[in-house]
């Protein structure tokens, strides 16, 4: 059994089945033993996702070119700050290195106050724990997870608390029979913290995910895990070792969002973004910006972004205006 799985079963043993968020949140965030806390390469041929080198500089130039813009929307404010949540290796730190930048981790003291420019958040809110219910007999039913033998596996749980049975009826569909469903709490509460703290300026959200329709596509939930490039159905297995997703509600940041002020402005491919960005020039500044010998290796990474991410994952724009 996996480190992280020895820390979960230790509070099977002591007080039976778990929430399946805090599975996640042991198996992605222990300081010792999470996903995201262990020391080892999750990137690369030998990790788990694109390289940062398969889409920098280009992904952080083209990013950089809407920030600038609406840092000149803004009339080029002085203490413009680029807060980004997440921020991992600090892939985007040069690309956002003409402002101040904030780099914003889980598990931190949360934002710096009265921020006037950009909230920044690239494949974040997906990686949040989340609790897991099923549609049971016209009620939200908690599924958690407990060992059998050595195996984790999903065990019914009782009625879901009144404020995931909220979140579900809120932001899905009308309920039904035997549905899975995913509902990210914390991703309310980190739309609030922005909220509270931006007080001017832009909340950009590049993630992959659903709005209220679509989430019919999707009868047995969202969660899935990756491991060496490959998309796995069982969440349950080796917690620890594997990244575990689930797909970002866009609708709950929307309309959470406009309660706290951030005003959705569009919702659209990542594609059709950094297709925004390069229009002007034809890409031209970002392939040519490393000299000559960059171009070819900088093309592919436009590919990549377009063609490879730019259909799959979408931004949210949301602003607030002073």
């Amino acid at each position: 059994m996996t480190p992280a799985g020895e820390i979960l079963a230790a509070e099977v043993r002591r007080g039976g089945p778990v929430p399946f968020r805090r599975f996640m949140e042991v198996a992605l965030y222990h300081p010792e033993h999470g996903y995201y806390r262990r020391p080892r390469e999750r990137f690369g041929r030998e990790g788990d996702f694109f390289t940062a080198e398969q889409i920098q500089p280009v992904f952080g130039l083209l990013v950089a070119t809407h920030v600038r813009r609406l840092w000149a929307q803004m009339g080029r404010p002085a203490d413009f700050t680029v807060v980004e949540l997440g921020a991992g290796r600090g892939e985007m730190a040069e690309a956002f290195s003409g402002w101040r930048y904030v780099p914003v981790e889980i598990g931190s003291n949360g934002l710096p106050e009265a921020v006037c420019g950009v909230v920044f958040a690239n494949e974040f809110f997906d990686a949040l724990p989340v609790d897991v219910a099923v549609f049971s007999q016209g009620a939200f039913r908690e599924q958690r997870v407990t060992l059998e033998g050595d195996r984790w596996i999903w065990t019914p749980g009782g009625a879901a608390s009144a404020q995931v049975d909220d979140y579900l009826r809120r932001y899905f569909p009308p309920p039904e029979e035997g549905r899975w469903y995913e509902a990210n709490l914390d991703a309310l509460r980190w739309m609030e913290r922005v909220g509270h703290a931006l007080r001017e300026g832009w909340m950009l959200t590049i993630d992959y995910g659903l709005t209220r329709p679509e989430a019919v596509r999707f009868p047995r939930g969202t969660l899935m895990s990756y491991q060496r490039h490959t998309a796995r159905e069982d969440v349950l297995e080796r917690p620890g070792e594997r990244d575990l997703t689930a797909h970002v509600n866009f609708t709950a940041l929307s309309e959470h969002g406009a309660s706290l002020g951030l005003r959705t402005e569009r919702l659209e491919t990542l594609a059709q973004t950094l297709l925004a960005a390069g229009e002007e020039d034809q890409f031209a500044a970002v392939l040519t910006s490393g000299g000559a010998g960059q171009e070819a290796r900088r093309r592919l990474q436009l590919k990549t972004l377009l063609f490879g991410m730019g259909e799959t994952f979408r931004v949210l724009w949301q602003r607030r205006e002073s």
